[in-house]
């Protein structure tokens, strides 16, 4: 088994290229589910549903750049934008994925004793494209 480390993970919102700000992202894939269980049943019975995913991505703020993630991302506050997400890097045949979502919330953090920290959250919007990149 080969080990790939988080450190080449590239990220694109829209056609702004975040990579240099954001330090951790997460993708979470999910699903609904819905009780199905009738009569004489002893345990429960569940059929899947609709697909319910979430990303979220954070990083050190960056006081410099015009291009940063305030600037990119305080706009699309509600918005849709495409996102990408590139674990490996770039590359042919690495794997990827790029989705559409919702911007349901930007956050700046300013601890006492540590670096100014922004986050987001996002809403998918449809489903996650997985194809490795071409």
């Amino acid at each position: 088994m080969a080990h790939v480390h988080g450190k080449n993970t590239v990220i694109k919102v829209g056609t702004d290229d975040l990579t240099q700000y954001t330090d951790a992202s997460e993708l979470t894939e999910a699903a609904d589910t819905h009780d199905t269980t009738t009569y004489g049943n002893d345990a429960h019975r569940y059929d899947g549903g609709l697909l319910d995913n979430k990303f979220t991505m954070s990083g050190v703020y960056d006081n410099t750049a015009a291009t940063g993630p305030a600037a990119v991302l305080k706009p699309l506050k509600g918005k849709t934008a495409s996102i990408t997400r590139q674990l490996e890097g770039t590359g042919t045949g690495k794997p990827q994925e790029v989705f559409t979502a919702i911007l349901s919330s930007f956050v700046q953090t300013a601890p006492t004793a540590d670096m100014v920290r922004w986050s987001s959250e996002w809403t998918i919007d449809g489903e996650v494209d997985d194809t490795p990149q071409a």
